[in-house]
C-alpha cells in the first residue's frame, strides 16, 4: 500500500445531512493543554511526608467473545447480521471528542459491552485515546473499522480522492494501533455507488457497511431522544449507529445497557459476527 503521511493539516468545514436518520459530524474544536508547572525542591517542608496513594479495585478482566459460528463476510453491504437471534452490532462514529471516546471505551470496560468504532482518522481525539483504547482492541472487545479520513461524500470525489480517503485511515489506524481495520468501511453520510464500492474493494474494503437504525447523535440532541431512539433500534440483528462527538449520550449509557438487558441481546463486534482473510 503506498505510503502516504499519517497526519496533514485539512481545512474542513463540518456540514449537516440526513440519510435515515444520520446527520452529518461536526467539526471538532481545537483544545490546548497547558504544561503543568514544576515545583522547587525548597518548597516542600523537610520532614513533610508525601501521602500513600490509595489503589483501586484491579480493572476487570477483557471481556471474551460470544461463542458464535461465525460466516464469511459477504462481498458488498450490509445493514444488519445475518439470519435470526439475539445480536446487537452497536457501532460509533467520527470521534470528534476526546471525553466521548474515552467515556465510551470506560463504559465498555465496565459494562462489558461489545462496540465496533468506525474512525474519522483527520479527528485528534483518537490520537488522545490511545492508551485508552489500547488494551480493549488487543483483547477484541472493541473494533475498528475505516470511515475515511475528512468525512467527504466519496461519490462526489475522484478516483484518486476516494482511494486517499480509505488509504490515509487504513494506515493511520494501523500506525496508531497496529491493526488492519479491513475489510470494513463505512462510507459518509451512506453515500456510495459502485465506482466507490470498486475503488474500495481494490483495497480490501469489500463491506461497505450501513446501518439498521441510529441514535442520531452526529449533532448534540437531547439525551432523552438517544434512549427514545435506542428503544426503537436495538432490536435483534440490527446494526445501530451511533457517535463518537457529544456528551448527552454519556449521561445514559445506563438507560442503553438496560434497554439490551431487558431485551436479551447480545452486543458483538463485526468480527465477532464474520470471518475474513484479515481476521480469520
Amino acid at each position: 500500500m503506498t505510503e502516504i503521511p499519517r497526519r496533514t493539516l485539512l481545512a474542513f468545514g463540518g456540514s449537516a445531512a440526513a440519510l435515515a436518520a444520520l446527520s452529518a459530524c461536526a467539526t471538532p474544536v481545537a483544545a490546548g493543554t497547558p504544561a503543568p508547572g514544576a515545583v522547587a525542591p525548597d518548597a516542600v517542608a523537610p520532614d513533610a511526608v508525601a501521602p500513600v496513594a490509595e489503589e483501586g479495585p484491579p480493572p476487570p478482566p477483557p471481556q471474551a467473545a460470544p461463542a458464535l459460528e461465525r460466516v464469511p463476510a459477504p462481498s458488498g453491504t450490509i445493514d444488519s447480521l445475518p439470519g435470526d437471534g439475539s445480536l446487537l452490532a452497536w457501532t460509533v462514529d467520527d470521534g470528534t471528542s476526546t471525553e466521548v471516546i474515552a467515556a465510551y471505551a470506560a463504559f465498555a470496560q465496565t459494562s462489558g459491552i461489545r462496540l465496533t468504532m468506525f474512525v474519522t482518522g483527520t479527528y485528534f481525539a483518537w490520537d488522545e485515546n490511545v492508551d485508552t483504547l489500547a488494551p480493549l482492541i488487543a483483547s477484541g472487545q472493541v473494533q475498528l473499522a475505516n470511515h475515511t479520513w475528512s468525512h467527504p461524500d466519496l461519490t462526489s470525489l475522484p478516483d484518486a480522492g476516494v482511494r486517499d480517503e480509505l488509504v490515509r485511515t487504513h494506515d493511520f489506524i494501523g500506525d496508531l494501533f497496529g491493526v488492519d481495520a479491513r475489510p470494513f468501511f463505512r462510507p459518509p453520510y451512506g453515500f456510495h455507488d459502485d465506482r466507490v464500492d470498486a475503488i474500495a474493494a481494490d483495497l480490501g474494503y469489500t463491506v461497505p457497511t450501513l446501518w439498521y437504525g441510529s441514535l442520531a447523535d452526529s449533532a448534540e440532541i437531547p439525551a432523552a431522544t438517544i434512549v427514545d431512539l435506542a428503544r426503537e433500534w436495538f432490536l435483534p440483528q440490527h446494526i445501530v449507529i451511533g457517535h463518537l462527538n457529544w456528551m448527552p449520550v454519556t449521561t445514559v449509557f445506563d438507560d442503553l445497557r438496560a434497554i439490551i438487558a431487558e431485551r436479551g441481546l447480545t452486543t458483538v463486534t463485526l468480527n465477532d459476527v464474520f470471518t475474513s482473510e484479515y481476521h480469520p
